[in-house]
């Protein structure tokens, strides 16, 4: 059920809101919960046994992590198998057994099971709670409702951000509901919707015409290139601005997951902006526990390398994603090491050109289905495919689509986030000066 959808904007959501706000807060997180079941089980019925079995993983293995102290690695390790089994058996199996068939040429037969929804996000959150309850950052959740709560929330399910066990503890067992933070968060789901319906989804067509056609040309393959990196931004920051929204209404405050990515001027501040939530859960569950940065230069690139061999890996199952993952991880550590210094000292526009340029080119790769099909696309920017530089094709396309990419580019800038915050400046000076400049006007007017 997409968030966008006629069932869960007329029916699910409007029923759910009801019941929450009717029910006394006691019962607020069990309307929480079976509505995210029934919103999880509207999706895939059958796989929410796969969700139910990892509650209940959590659950014990959380209890007897905290009861049992002088064990509790055997029972952190038992969690972490269980939890990332799962997510390898559905999400990486068959990957592994079509690698394996090509490099010994046998011919073990693909699973083809179905990826469960939001497995991704919700295993990444159960191990964020195992985790900080084996190194006592959180008390054990000795509530199965509360717990399970926070795993099936159903805001965050489908996209993200990844939420932490930690940063909402507090507010599983109480939190204030406030009509300011209702509107806000109406607000705020408004926004995400407006992204994804009306910017997303209509880029996302025109990737389409550009991928299905024949009729290519060297601009089509620039236009594509900025557009899918615009899709795929407001898409993904869409749903994080739902997921925020939604939290509000219900309570909850989520924590930021974009902050205008493309404004960045080095790749390490790109990713301090985009995916938040993603890039700080590896920092602090992979990337720091493997020693970070402290224990000389050498494990330094075998920390990066691993984290995002394993970032690209956690977004599909294929050779493209690990790919797109070691170049950020490659770039990263160039810019660490040296570039950095250099960068600073660039003008501003040829940082944002070096960044946009390579994040476009990356994007290329993420989509891609092969190797080969980026080599082409990435060729066909600079006009080694033999296309012709404009067609009539594409011609006909900018000219559907130019006002919608204008709206895009700006959007992905604070440009109308100012623009707003200006306009409610002026509007707030003109009521404290409204009256005052009225009656200054009047009283000129009598006395003349």
């Amino acid at each position: 059920m997409l968030f966008s959808s006629i069932s869960f904007l007329y029916y699910f959501l409007p029923c759910v809101c009801i019941l929450y706000f009717v029910v006394p807060i006691k019962y607020k997180n069990s309307i929480l919960l079976i509505s995210s079941l029934l919103f999880y089980f509207y999706g895939e019925p059958i796989y929410i046994l796969v969700m139910l079995v990892a509650i209940l993983s959590a659950y014990f293995h959380g209890i007897l992590i905290d009861k049992y102290k002088k064990h509790k690695t055997i029972f952190l390790i038992s969690a972490m198998v269980i939890s990332l089994g799962t997510l390898g058996l559905f999400k990486y199996s068959d990957f592994f057994i079509t690698n394996v068939n090509h490099l010994f040429q046998i011919k073990i037969k693909v699973l083809n099971l179905a990826l469960p929804i939001g497995i991704s996000f919700y295993t990444f959150q159960i191990l964020s709670y195992i985790i900080d309850v084996y190194n006592g950052k959180v008390p054990v959740q000795k509530s199965i409702i509360k717990l399970a709560t926070y795993v099936t929330l159903f805001p965050q399910l489908i996209a993200g951000p990844i939420v932490r066990y930690i940063d909402v503890e507090k507010e599983l067992t109480k939190r204030e509901h406030t009509f300011e933070n209702v509107a806000l968060g109406i607000r705020r789901f408004c926004i995400g919707l407006f992204k994804k319906v009306l910017i997303a989804n209509q880029l996302g067509e025109l990737c389409q015409v550009f991928l299905q056609t024949n009729e290519k040309s060297i601009v089509f393959y620039w236009i594509y290139g900025i557009a899918f990196s615009l899709q795929i931004y407001f898409d993904f920051s869409a749903y994080s601005d739902m997921a925020i929204g939604l939290g509000k209404v219900f309570g909850f405050h989520f924590l930021e997951n974009f902050n205008y990515p493309y404004i960045s001027k080095s790749i390490t501040e790109f990713w301090r902006r985009w995916h938040i939530s993603l890039g700080s859960w590896f920092r602090d569950y992979v990337y720091i526990p493997l020693g970070g940065n402290r224990k000389g230069k050498a494990k330094l690139i075998r920390n990066i390398l691993i984290v995002w061999m394993l970032t690209g890996l956690w977004h599909g199952a294929n050779w493209t994603f690990v790919a797109w993952g070691l170049l950020f991880g490659i770039l990263l550590m160039i810019e660490k090491m040296f570039l950095l210094k250099y960068l600073e000292k660039m003008p501003k526009l040829l940082q944002h050109i070096y960044v946009l340029s390579i994040v476009m080119i990356s994007f290329i790769l993420f989509n891609a289905s092969n190797i080969g099909e980026v080599m082409q696309q990435v060729a066909g920017l600079f006009g080694i495919n033999g296309e012709p530089f404009m067609n009539s094709f594409t011609a006909y396309y900018l000219k559907s689509y130019i006002l919608i990419l204008i709206i895009a580019i700006l959007g992905a800038t604070p440009f109308w986030k100012d623009k707003i915050n200006q306009l409610k400046e002026k509007s707030q000076a003109d009521q404290r000066d409204g009256p005052h400049s009225s009656f200054q006007i009047l009283f000129h007017q009598l006395k003349k």
